[in-house]
């Protein structure tokens, strides 16, 4: 069975380069039932499990900031239930990789992409997303080359325009050295320059590199997120942390799309060597707090709790 639907010469010109849609057979796999879902979630380890709510906070440069919830005693049943029922979003981090049939399923995905484009196939890591009909992804963007394969339900994407105006330098220095959060400022003003998708089941989206977006759903939704570098993702983020370096230390500022090729080559350099060393991000490393628990017994199963650092 081929795994791409309607795939076309016109998708591989746009590859990479544009914003589009594509159909894809995934369903067909039955690897995203409920009845799989509780098994990946009982058997996914925790340390690469997320679950999460949507803050209630009105900030509007930062609307539905995520919360980190502990899951630890709640049964598969339960996270799926919540999932269904409540605001919650959970991500299973590499599911696609460390679960056999799913790691097939993703050689297959990218197998396919790279016999249609004629390029080699590229090591994607990727995620399943399970989440509410009510919950969002808040306004950022994703460090290297991304698709997003929606299996089920209904979801709408913005994706808005890869320019200072949308996604600033600073704002993406800022983001390159931090571990927890892509998020990235949101204006109300951004909305009219947004190209919307209405993803149903068995379609799938991709984008520029970096491109902001965000998501909302409509109905209980199952997705998988795929992400892969390339040499355009692995030399503009060591850049990045190349000018957030010279930022945070000498007050240098720089606009990475205006430096010519050698200089992005030679901060290329200097990130990779930054990167080795950690001390700048460790300086600036986030702590992942969790601020709330799963439990069936209260309605939308969320209860608030002291913050304390996730480790597990």
């Amino acid at each position: 069975m081929n795994i791409l639907k309607d795939w076309s010469s016109e998708h591989t010109q746009k590859f990479q380069k544009e914003t589009f849609t594509f159909r894809h057979r995934i369903n067909e796999t039955n690897l995203f039932t409920d009845e799989a879902l509780l098994t990946l979630l009982g058997t996914h380890p925790s340390h690469l499990m997320d679950v999460c709510s949507m803050s209630e906070e009105n900030d509007p440069t930062n609307p539905n900031r995520f919360l980190t919830g502990d899951f630890r005693d709640a049964s598969p049943e339960t996270i799926l239930a919540a999932a269904k029922a409540g605001r919650i979003w959970i991500n299973l981090r590499k599911a696609m990789n460390i679960h056999p049939k799913y790691k097939v399923l993703l050689s297959k995905m990218y197998g396919e992409i790279a016999h249609n484009t004629k390029k080699k196939a590229y090591k994607a890591n990727g995620g399943i997303l399970i989440s509410s009909p009510i919950s969002q992804t808040p306004y950022h963007f994703d460090k290297t080359e991304t698709i997003l394969w929606h299996v089920r339900g209904k979801k709408r994407v913005y994706v808005y325009p890869l320019t200072q105006k949308f996604i600033s330098d600073k704002a993406f220095e800022d983001t390159i050295i931090k571990s927890i959060t892509d998020d990235i400022p949101y204006s109300t003003e951004f909305e009219k320059d947004a190209i919307i998708i209405d993803l149903e089941d068995d379609q799938a989206a991709t984008w520029p590199l970096n491109s902001p977006h965000r998501v909302d759903n409509s109905e209980f939704c199952v997705s998988i997120t795929t992400e892969y570098t390339t040499h355009a993702s692995s030399l503009k983020n060591a850049g990045m942390i190349a000018n957030a370096t010279l930022r945070d230390k000498f007050g240098i500022s720089s606009n990475w799309s205006e430096e010519k090729p050698p200089t992005k080559v030679a901060k290329f350099v200097l990130g990779k060597v930054i990167k080795a060393t950690t001390t700048l991000q460790d300086k600036n490393v986030e702590t992942d707090m969790v601020s709330f628990k799963l439990d069936p017994s209260v309605p939308g199963f969320i209860v608030e709790t002291e913050p304390y650092p996730r480790q597990f």
